[in-house]
């Protein structure tokens, strides 16, 4: 029996293809009688071991990017891989297996324990009405402690801090324990403590278990700071540059892109790129 397409375009993809995979992606949406595109001929990659920050302008389609990996939304054409496989053709309970995603507005259970909430990044593994076992709590108190919110395992929602209700949130995904994980604005909500703690937890999942992790970041020093590459997109929802932060952040770039004046300079310490907003002149 000959090969069919998908299995050709399968046989496309290099040894060693990575956890995430995306290539010349179009998203529209209907708006009246015509379509809003959100991403034009998109592509990208995220291989295991690498963290990846998704940098651009409100409304250039990063969300919708991640819509997209989870079968959120359905492009118009284009081609999504995780772990090798196409996700269309994957059933949606084996892409939850895959991947896990720390939405930007998370909506939780407010009657429901911090614990409680965790432990539904458990219901990928488990079957129909099958109770959580040894396993599963073992996999949500190991994510909990690891975002220092053990402590409020007995709080409900409606007690908790927006910042904490945050760090619930990414210790959710963590229990889902996927290779690829997909992080829209992680950070929001938190101090910069808790957003050094949450980044640097995502770089050594990376480091350590080989995680595949692509992160919304709008705070473009944090992610120079934390991330492998950077890929910009622009209004319009095309790829701007992808690569080194040194290579993304410049001045010239990040005006055109986003439509302000800014400065860029090596942090002290690290090199990295720092990145202010172009101010004339002090305060009176």
């Amino acid at each position: 029996m000959p090969p069919t397409e998908t299995e050709k375009r399968k046989n496309e993809l290099p040894v060693g293809a990575p956890q995430l995979f995306v290539r010349a992606l179009t998203v529209a949406y209907a708006s009246g009688k015509q379509s809003l595109v959100a991403l034009r001929d998109l592509s990208l990659a995220v291989a295991a071991g690498e963290l990846v920050g998704l940098v651009g302008p409100n409304g250039c389609g990063k969300t919708t990017l991640i819509r997209a990996v989870t079968k959120v939304v359905k492009p118009v054409i284009g081609e999504v891989r995780l772990c090798g496989d196409e996700v269309g053709a994957l059933p949606q309970a084996e892409v939850a297996r895959r991947v896990a995603v720390v939405p930007q507005e998370p909506v939780l259970p407010e009657a429901f324990t911090a614990l409680e909430c965790i432990l539904m990044g458990r219901t990928p593994h488990l079957r129909l009405l099958e109770n959580e076992g040894t396993r599963d709590f073992d996999a949500a108190r190991s994510a909990m402690e690891r975002t220092g919110t053990w402590e409020l395992a007995r709080r409900r929602v409606d007690e908790l801090s927006g910042g904490e209700r945050q760090r619930v949130v990414v210790a959710r995904a963590l229990a889902q324990e996927t290779p690829v994980l997909l992080l829209d604005e992680p950070t929001a909500h938190l101090d910069i403590g808790h957003q050094a703690s949450v980044l640097g937890l995502m770089r050594a999942l990376c480091r350590d278990e080989r995680k595949a992790v692509l992160a919304v970041v709008h705070d473009l020093t944090l992610g120079a700071a934390y991330c492998d590459r950077l890929v910009m997109l622009r209004p319009g929802g095309t790829v701007a540059v992808e690569g080194s932060a040194e290579e993304v952040l410049r001045p010239e770039l990040l005006e055109a892109v986003y439509g302000t004046a800014t400065d860029v300079f090596p942090h002290p310490r690290t090199g990295r790129p720092v990145v202010a907003p172009r101010t004339e002149g002090g305060i009176d």
